[in-house]
Order: structure tokens, then sequence, then C-alpha cells
């Protein structure tokens, strides 16, 4: 990619907010996922990345985590397949001996000009990875979870705002953000946190693996900021959802997207 993304600041120095903590971080391997991975890391906490099939980004990221003095499993297959979900779930707890935070971030998009265009296999996909994957994972996950746990989630923007070239993908976001706040009603009894992040435009690897040339020259323009998001500048919103920092909070959305769209 030309700019690289930027995945971490120099400015973040861990405190320990996450020390002995295991996180389990759906994509992982790159893009926002790597850049929570690598924040969370840095706060203390135990990794395991869950990824489709891009090893080598997986290792990179796998051994800039583990400079952190932290270990790092890496689980690699597809997040539809139901299966693979509670099966990663299950390895983590074996390899790591528990799991307290799991952030569900894997998603696929495709540009598509109208709903008309949007075949019944590809709407049937999107929703598979980028929504019931994260109830899969979820529901592998709670049994694991106790009181002060965060299950996080990522939705979008365009769950808020639309977005006609990404019908799909926005609805998944959507039903992301219902999904969240009515397991955090759930959960609430248990004292496990139920929250997420909707981010804005974001410079990461599905940009350019998805977009046409005018589409990626003109993201994150239009903001209030003038520019595009960085994977680093969505990592304390995640690292205050997996702390005691954000221990009154739950069912709740922190909106990173240069000021595009201004919640109520």
């Amino acid at each position: 990619m030309n700019p690289v993304p930027v995945y971490e600041l120099e400015s973040h120095v861990g405190s320990g907010k996450l020390k002995g903590k295991v996180a389990l971080i759906t994509g992982g391997d790159s893009g926002i996922g790597k850049a929570v991975a690598i924040g969370y890391a840095k706060e203390g906490a135990d990794i395991a990345i869950a990824y489709l099939n891009e090893h080598k980004d997986a290792e990179d990221t796998k051994k800039r985590i583990e400079e952190e003095g932290v270990k790092c499993t890496l689980h690699s297959g597809d997040a539809a397949d139901e299966a693979f979900c509670f099966k990663v779930v299950e390895d983590v707890v074996e390899q790591h001996g528990k799991l307290n935070i799991l952030v569900n971030n894997a998603a696929r998009q495709e540009v598509k000009e109208s709903v008309l265009d949007i075949s019944a296999e590809q709407l049937k996909h999107t929703f598979d990875v980028n929504f019931f994957s994260m109830v899969h994972f979820t529901k592998a996950a709670i049994p694991h979870l106790s009181g002060g746990d965060s299950l996080i989630y990522t939705s979008s923007i365009n769950a808020y705002v639309g977005n006609k070239a990404l019908i799909d993908y926005t609805s998944t976001k959507g039903a992301i953000v219902s999904f969240t706040r009515s397991i955090a009603q759930e959960l609430a009894p248990k004292a496990i946190r139920v929250n997420g992040v909707a981010p804005g435009p974001i410079w990461t690897p599905l940009i350019p693996a998805t977009m046409p040339e005018d589409m990626q020259e003109s993201i994150g323009v239009s903001t209030p900021l003038g520019r595009p998001g960085q994977p680093a500048d969505l990592v304390e919103p995640y690292i205050l959802l997996a702390s005691e920092g954000s221990a009154y909070m739950t069912g709740q959305f922190i909106h990173v997207n240069g000021g595009g769209f201004m919640s109520s």
C-alpha cells in the first residue's frame, strides 16, 4: 500500500491497563485489528489473532506483538464457518488459559453501484463474515467470560449515515449496532461490558483491495478534519473499552470518523 497505514504511535507508551488479560481479535492480522492487537500488547495483554489466510501479515503482526514481551497465537480459517469460530475460542482458552476480551472486527466489503447488482451469494457472504461470525464468536466466548470482561464490536459510520455503494456491508454494520445493544442488556447483570467502535473512513488494506482508484483518492477528504483516519487513530478507544476505564459503559459506540458523523 502507498502510503503504508500507520498502525501505532510512538507517543503510546503502555501503562499496564490490560496486564494479565487475554484478548482474541478477529481480523487482527492487518488494518484496524492489527493496530488494536499491537496497542493491547503494549498495555500488557496476551493476544490471539483470528484471520483468514494472509499468513505473512499475521506473522509480521505476531512478531511485533511479541516484541512487547507478551504471548501471541495465530488462528487461521474462515470466520464465515460457525465451527471455526467455536474452535478458535476453544483453542484460545486451551493455549492461554482464559479469555477476557473479544474484539469482533473481521469484515469484508464489495463495491456495487446499485442494490440490483448485489447477488444473493454476495449478500449472504457479507452477512456470514461481517455479522453472523460475530454472533458465533460471541456465543462461543460468553461461557468463558466473567465480571469485568469485555465484548467489543466494530461497526461503521455507514450504519449511521448509509452508503449507496456498500449497501450489504452497511446493512451488516447496522445489525452489529443493534446486536451489541441487545447483548449488553443481557450480560449487564453479569458485569460483562458490551460496547463498540464505529470507524469512519480509515486507510486500511481493505480500501485498495475493494475500491476503485477514484474512491480511494477521495476517502476521508470530505470530513471536517479533511483526511482519512489511520488504524492507529482507533487504538485508544479500543483500549478504553477493554479496560477498567469503561467500567460504567455498556451498550455504547464510540465514533472515530474525523467529524463525518456527529452523534447526538
